[in-house]
């Protein structure tokens, strides 16, 4: 039987989460991308709370972007995402992709991220 995007994105997103977990010492950084917008979370598995966080949806980064959708603003997510991390004192991430693919946007925010500072 073969399984529709939506179901293989579901698949992996639970085969990723059962071996990725964030602790105190290095949080994880989850990655939620729809079709306009991109969103970034580092979080402490153990507390259940999050960190800190960035999105396109954010009023700073809305003004200077055109579309929130898009590799660009994808950068700009991980720029930030990296630079609030650092200031909490955060260097080093796990990184979940959330069942994306590795590829396009997900790749841009966390290649902007590693160049940031952030290690993963």
């Amino acid at each position: 039987m073969k399984l529709t995007r939506r179901e293989s994105k579901q698949r992996r997103h639970r085969r990723i989460r059962g071996k990725v977990s964030g602790s105190p010492e290095r949080p994880r950084l989850a990655i939620f991308r729809s079709h306009q917008h991109i969103y970034a979370q580092v979080i402490d598995d153990t507390q259940h709370h999050t960190i800190v966080a960035a999105s396109t949806v954010e009023p700073e980064l809305k003004s200077k972007l055109t579309f929130g959708g898009n590799i660009q603003a994808s950068t700009e997510v991980g720029k930030l995402i990296a630079t609030r991390a650092l200031e909490k004192g955060i260097t080093k991430v796990v990184f979940d992709r959330g069942g994306n693919l590795y590829h396009g946007r997900v790749k841009a925010l966390a290649d902007a991220a590693r160049e940031a500072g952030l290690d993963f």
